[in-house]
This record gives C-alpha cells, sequence and structure tokens, in this order.
C-alpha cells in the first residue's frame, strides 16, 4: 500500500491566489482502488474536497464529507467510479473560508483505499395516488402541464437523501419530476432514469454549477460544467451540449449572482424557497424584469428534512408534450413555464389546489385563483373574479404575477 500525506497551512492570502486549491499525488498503473481522507478543524474553517485524475474531473463533495473512495466499479455518492488511470492526480480543496491566522490542513491519499465507498439507502417504492398533471390545467393543443421542482439535492453533494429516497419524496409531494441539481458533480446521472422509472417519477439530470460568485443550475444529460471557469464559459458551453442554464437565486444573501455575462442563459430562478419567509418579497421579480428570461423556474434547493420544507417548495409547472426529460427541457427552452406557491397553510404541497397563473396560446389563464388581483410589470391590475379565468394576452406586459390582499405573491408566468 502506498500512503502519502501531506500538511498544509492555508491562509485567506492562499484564497486570494487561487480557490480552488491542488495537492498532487501519484496513483501507479493497475491500482485497484484510492481513498482520499481531509482532516481540519471544522469549527474553525470550510474546505470543500473534490479530485481530480489525468483524464478529467472525478467527483466533488463540497464540504458534506472528510473523504471518498473510487472502485472501477464503485465510488462514494459525488464522484466518478471508473478505471484509475496511471499519472498524477489531484485532491482538489475548494478553499471556502478560513480565519484570518490561517488554517491546519492534512490530506491523506491511500491506494489501494483503506475502506470501501459508502452505499447509498435504496427505499421501497411507495404508491403514488395523484400527481400535479392530473390536475389536466387548460394548455396549448398537444400539450400538458406537468408539475416539477427544478433544483434539488442528495447524498450525491450535501443533501441528506439518497437518490431514492428524494423521487418518494417527490411522489408523495405530488409532484412529475424532479431535477436533481448535485453541486458540482454528475456522478447521480446514471442512477436517475432506473430509480426514476422504479419510483413513477421523471427524475431530470443536472448540476448546480457552485462557484463563490454565484450559482447556477445546468440542466439535461449533458456532462460535467467546470465551475472554476467564467460564467460566460457555463453559458455557451451548455447551449453547445444542448441543455439549459439558469442562474440560482439571484439575489439571495451571499450567493447572490455576481459574475458579468455577455449572453444571458435561457432560465431563471426567479422564485426560491428563501423567499418564503416573506411572500410580499419581489426583489426576484424586479430582477427578472431587467434580465428578461425566457423561462421562469421556481427551487425548493432541498437539502434535508430538518430544513422545514420538502419538495415542490415552490411548484413549477411546464406544458410539455410529455413528462420525459427530453421534452420537459424542450418545453423549458421554449419559455413554457410558470412558477406557483404550490403548499398550503401547514407547508404541504398543493399542486392539485394551489393557485395558478398559465400562458395558453395567446392568453392568460388564472386557476383557483378567484379574489386574487393580477399585476403585469407596469404596474396595471385586474380583479381575479372567478375560479377559471381567461386574461387576454394583450391586457399585460411581461412578467405578470397574482398576489393576495395581503401583497403576498401566490403564482406567476
Amino acid at each position: 500500500m502506498a500512503r502519502a500525506v501531506e500538511r498544509l497551512h492555508l491562509t485567506p492570502e492562499d484564497q486570494i491566489a487561487r480557490r480552488y486549491h491542488p495537492v498532487p499525488f501519484d496513483v501507479p498503473a493497475g491500482s485497484p482502488s484510492l481513498g482520499v481522507r481531509l482532516s481540519y478543524d471544522r469549527g474553525r474553517g470550510v474546505v470543500d474536497l473534490g479530485c481530480e485524475g489525468p483524464d478529467g474531473w472525478r467527483g466533488w463533495c463540497g464540504g458534506a464529507r472528510d473523504r471518498f473512495s473510487i472502485t472501477p466499479a464503485e465510488a462514494t455518492p459525488g464522484y466518478l467510479p471508473g478505471e484509475l488511470e496511471p499519472g498524477t492526480w489531484h485532491v482538489v480543496l475548494g478553499l471556502h473560508h478560513l480565519p484570518a491566522e490561517g488554517l491546519e490542513v492534512t490530506v491523506e491519499v491511500s491506494v489501494p483505499a483503506t475502506e470501501p465507498p459508502e452505499q447509498e439507502r435504496r427505499p421501497a417504492p411507495v404508491r403514488r395516488a395523484v400527481r400535479g398533471s392530473d390536475r389536466d390545467l387548460p394548455a396549448p393543443p398537444g400539450l400538458r402541464w406537468y408539475a416539477g421542482d427544478f433544483h434539488a439535492h442528495t447524498v450525491h453533494s450535501d443533501g441528506s437523501e439518497s437518490i431514492g429516497e428524494l423521487a418518494v419524496r417527490g411522489v408523495r409531494a405530488g409532484l412529475d419530476f424532479v431535477a436533481v441539481t448535485d453541486h458540482n458533480t454528475v456522478s447521480h446521472h446514471p442512477h436517475l432514469a432506473p430509480l426514476g422509472a422504479e419510483h413513477g417519477i421523471t427524475l431530470l439530470p443536472g448540476q448546480e454549477v457552485t462557484a463563490a460568485r454565484g450559482h447556477a443550475n445546468a440542466l439535461g444529460d449533458i456532462g460535467w460544467v467546470d465551475f472554476r471557469a467564467p460564467a460566460t464559459t457555463w453559458v455557451r458551453e451548455v447551449a453547445a451540449r444542448g441543455g439549459v442554464l439558469s442562474v440560482n437565486h439571484p439575489i439571495d444573501a451571499d450567493c447572490a449572482w455576481l459574475h458579468p455575462l455577455d449572453t444571458l442563459p435561457a432560465a431563471l430562478e426567479v422564485w426560491h424557497v428563501s423567499w418564503f419567509r416573506d411572500l410580499t418579497h419581489t426583489g426576484a421579480i424586479a430582477f427578472q424584469q431587467r434580465w428578461d428570461a425566457r423561462a421562469v423556474l421556481g427551487g425548493s434547493d432541498f437539502h434535508r428534512p430538518e430544513q422545514g420544507w420538502t419538495l415542490g417548495t415552490p411548484t413549477t409547472w411546464v406544458a410539455a408534450a410529455d413528462d420525459s426529460p427530453e421534452a420537459i427541457l424542450a418545453a423549458v427552452l421554449a419559455g413554457r413555464t410558470a412558477v406557483s406557491v404550490g403548499v398550503g397553510p401547514d407547508g404541504v404541497p398543493r399542486p392539485l389546489s394551489a393557485p395558478v397563473l398559465l400562458r395558453v396560446e395567446d392568453d392568460v389563464v388564472a386557476v383557483g385563483a378567484e379574489g386574487a388581483v393580477l399585476e403585469d410589470a407596469e404596474g396595471r391590475r385586474l380583479r381575479i373574479t372567478s375560479d377559471h379565468q381567461t386574461v387576454p394576452g394583450a391586457w399585460g406586459r411581461g412578467l405578470l404575477h397574482l398576489h393576495d390582499a395581503d401583497r403576498r405573491v401566490l403564482a406567476l408566468c
């Protein structure tokens, strides 16, 4: 066995010089596995953990784990299994937060690994009663409105639930699809189609491209997007590969979008779960009106149950030909999306009954919104007086939203 130990004293100056710090190690030909362990005082800083081989990126777990193992057949969630190509590899340390006086960090590499990769939990499927598409909302000819969530995490990054457990959660929330968008990895992608079929829900491939100056979801089975590259590269590469890039929580605290762009991506997460603390919050609507994204999306950013919410908070609706990943992405690229609060006062998703606002050909239709007020980008307002009301599309300009008497946003499109 070969074991290498690297002891580092990392300071804010190191972070300024290079936010992603590579630690090289060698893998001999024929190695059956490798293991990495990261040690530091977690009460004093945050150092993310990733790995890159001679042939490319092998995975990322951020600050969620302090170790990983890779073998030809399996790997710790967040990392890609496969043959261990001989040559120089790198442990990649993300210098997220370092104290002023610096941080002592130890990296231990073992070839072969001293422990097997962690295994994911496989829950039994649950019986699905209804889903959002069963509501059969008014849609353009040949299309149907499907309910989903475009932002969720599993044990492949910093979530607490396995892919199967997340699928069960989506079924229980009444959703048709969930985009699984783990941070800076695509290790979950090969598992999505079979587990989605097992549980009866579409699991849409995604990657939350996560960098210090803002995050974006790369949607579609398009391979890994390098989060270390400029964001303009993300936009070009995702489009060239046939995916969709959506900027996440663009005005959210220290995760706001700060990257300069010369081309805007097709979609924007205009409603993030963090804004549920105050549903009168309209900052993201203002942001979208300057951005003018073709598609508006919502995301629960679900990580773990103890956060106090579940999938579908908010709910995003797409008018698609079917519920396949390809049809859902085509709907997003065409701008056929809408977002609703989607939850009742008990915090449980209600995609079958929550007020929705939908664009249907040249008109806008408000369903389940009697008594609410419809407002357009120029401030024009209209009272919704029935449970199913059609408003001519010529009435409003730009992004439309519904709000109640207390100015709480209910839905938008």
